[in-house]
């Protein structure tokens, strides 16, 4: 998983990444975390206010540090196999699809 951490260096915004990176330890979710501090690119995600958190593209945070109960949700459902692939790789579970 891809996570982006959008932000000039603020107190926030530091403290948004150490935030991700603890709970994605805790939780033993594999994720690649990467600052962006460049304003167009930040601004290019339509994000205004930082910190903003980009996970897999999708913007999921914007403006303040996020509670550490959002980080773990979007762990949680970004790391959640697609229905298929819990199943065996068909919808009914691998019970007569053709």
């Amino acid at each position: 998983m891809e996570i982006k951490v959008l932000g000039t260096g603020c107190a926030n915004c530091t403290a948004t990444l150490k935030l991700i990176e603890q709970v994605a330890a805790e939780k033993a979710v594999p994720v690649r975390l990467k600052k962006v501090e460049d304003l167009p690119t930040i601004m290019g995600y339509g994000v205004m206010s930082t910190p903003g958190v980009v996970i897999n593209g999708k913007v999921v945070h914007a403006g303040g540090v996020p509670s550490r109960d959002k980080i773990v949700s979007w762990l949680a459902s970004e790391s959640t196999p697609p229905a298929a692939a819990k199943t065996g790789g068909c919808c009914c579970g691998g019970h007569g699809c053709a």
